[in-house]
């Protein structure tokens, strides 16, 4: 099974869930409010509906639900409690990062679930639903709820794409990397420090490295594709992955 994991992106820190989403719901917000002047909304006479400002913008949200149970572990603890599973989502709603001007927000992370998903977000929302207390009253079994607003990474580059890239780029995405020829084919060697026995590392990411080749982290799941990327949140030191030109010479 394809375990979610969430990566911070500021800290290479992997949070890993110990099973799959029951549900995964995705929410599109158009950029448009209300019209307003100093005086209030603007109204009209005989409209069927107020005048709407668009902001050029939206939000895009995230909404999954986690299973967490202490007896899916390996070897779980003597009245081990979730709480100690589930902290580390409840840690990233907190304003753990300070910006320049001052303000605490949330920490940039990465959603990552397989070959499928990989968001950079920020967490608006948890709510955790315990079952299964043992007699001290501590509980084995949580439900997870989070939120999460689809956001820019700091430091790279926004590229502009339409509302239904993201369901779009799920088709097919190695149809990017269509009639290319091997002479076109560069390598790349994964760098990084491995940090366990697989010699996964914390250092380079699948979506880094788009960026860095096509000036869009979104090119991500092309990329993995093209190299039959098993687990794209992981890639071991050494492995070198195929970096095909987007568009073949012709």
């Amino acid at each position: 099974m394809e375990r979610v994991a969430f990566l911070i992106e500021r800290t290479g820190q992997r949070i890993e869930c110990l099973l799959n989403p029951e549900t995964f719901t995705i929410t599109r917000l158009a950029g448009v409010r209300p019209h307003r002047s100093l005086s209030g909304v603007l109204t009209g006479t005989a409209l069927a509906d107020d005048p709407l400002l668009a902001t050029g913008g939206g939000t895009t949200e995230f909404e999954l639900e986690l299973l967490f149970d202490v007896s899916k572990l390996s070897a779980p603890a003597a009245n081990a409690s979730v709480q100690t599973l589930t902290k580390p989502l409840w840690d990233m709603a907190e304003n753990s990062e300070v910006h320049n001007d001052g303000y605490g927000a949330p920490p940039v992370v990465r959603f990552v679930w397989g070959k499928s998903w990989n968001i950079p977000a920020v967490v608006v929302a948890v709510a955790e639903r315990f079952e299964h207390f043992t007699t001290a009253g501590v509980p084995q079994r949580s439900w997870i709820k989070l939120r999460l607003l689809r956001c820019a990474v700091p430091g790279v580059a926004a590229k502009r794409h339409s509302a239904t890239d993201l369901h779009e780029s799920l088709i097919n995405p190695a149809e990017s990397f269509l009639d290319v020829e091997p002479d076109d084919i560069r390598v790349h060697e994964v760098q990084g420090d491995p940090i366990d026995d697989d010699g996964a590392s914390s250092s380079e990411r699948i979506d880094q490295l788009a960026h860095r080749y096509y000036g869009d982290a979104s090119l991500w799941r092309a990329l993995a594709a093209f190299n039959n990327v098993d687990d794209p949140a992981r890639l071991a030191v050494g492995t070198g992955l195929m970096v095909p030109p987007l568009v073949a010479p012709r």
